[in-house]
């Protein structure tokens, strides 16, 4: 994975992305705040209340590093050294893909309480969710993390004032194979679970017919559009945009100022994402039920 790169042109993004990372930093405040509220009254043995307490703990981590992206965005320098500059930029793409990785978890247990209609997935006891969390970010912290650190932006050389431009490293057939891969994964496994939701949501708008709004069941399946529409809004076009990006940083040899400026604003978007946690919340909400059924019955009665 590489980082956004500028092809040593200098478009003028630091307004668009020091408003974006503000409004990231604010909004992901906000939503893990308010998320933690209902995780206190919720069953923690649940499987889907287990990836949402990591989900949290993904966001607070990469929310950590958005200062110091603010930092070089204002002052234009970087002042926190090379090492910590692939720290934070590695962490943006961290973020991504464990962010969809336990969206992921989060919409398959939802399906399979579906089609297996249960109402919950639930671990044996709580020491088993602590075990199964604590198995996973070991493995994060064992493996993925030193893998990162000992590849991210070693294959060239780079200027330790100057932050967050390591897409030399794509020149190299290794890590864009890596890339395409990851691309690929990512779009494949978003399609499916998209074709999963629509043919669920579908199925007990049928069974349920105008009384579906009625049913809490219809409510946990609605609450998966919250994912579904982030994965669509925030990852996808950066993973799409990714095919391009890649073919034109292999084959271009002039400087593109606007495949940068695209890259780099399709890269910061996928940070929005920590504004489901906020939109979690406010779908679960009584107030937003009752909005929804109103606008639904004044469709039906024109």
């Amino acid at each position: 994975m590489a980082e956004h790169g500028n092809f040593s042109c200098s478009p003028i993004l630091t307004p668009h992305l020091t408003r974006l990372y503000c409004t990231v930093l604010i909004g992901g405040l906000v939503g893990i705040i308010s998320i933690s509220f209902l995780l206190v009254k919720m069953n923690t043995r649940s499987v889907t209340t287990t990836a949402v307490i990591n989900l949290v703990v993904v966001h607070s981590v990469f929310l950590l590093t958005v200062p110091f992206r603010l930092t070089y965005l204002i002052k234009h320098t970087w002042m926190f050294g090379l090492p910590f500059c692939k720290f934070v930029s590695s962490m943006l793409h961290i973020h991504m893909y464990l962010t969809f990785l336990f969206y992921v978890v989060i919409l398959v247990i939802r399906y399979l309480t579906f089609f297996k209609h249960k109402d919950k997935v639930e671990f044996y006891r709580k020491l088993h969710a602590v075990a199964a969390s604590a198995g996973m970010w070991l493995l994060v912290i064992v493996i993925v993390v030193p893998l990162i650190f000992s590849q991210y932006g070693n294959q060239e050389k780079y200027n330790d004032q100057d932050c967050f431009k390591f897409h030399k490293e794509l020149t190299h057939e290794s890590v864009r194979i890596i890339n395409y891969i990851l691309v690929i994964l990512v779009i494949t496994t978003a399609v499916i679970l998209l074709v999963f939701q629509i043919f669920i949501i579908i199925s007990m708008v049928r069974k349920l017919r105008h009384s579906f709004l009625s049913h809490q069941e219809f409510w946990a399946q609605l609450k998966n559009l919250v994912f579904i529409g982030i994965i669509l809004v925030c990852f996808l076009p950066y993973q799409f945009f990714r095919i391009y990006y890649l073919h034109a940083l292999t084959y271009s040899k002039t400087c593109d100022v606007d495949i940068s400026f695209y890259n780099e604003i399709f890269l910061s978007v996928t940070a929005t994402s920590c504004f489901d946690l906020l939109l979690f919340v406010l779908g679960g909400s009584h107030w937003f039920k009752q909005k929804t059924i109103g606008l639904w019955n004044c469709l039906l009665c024109r």
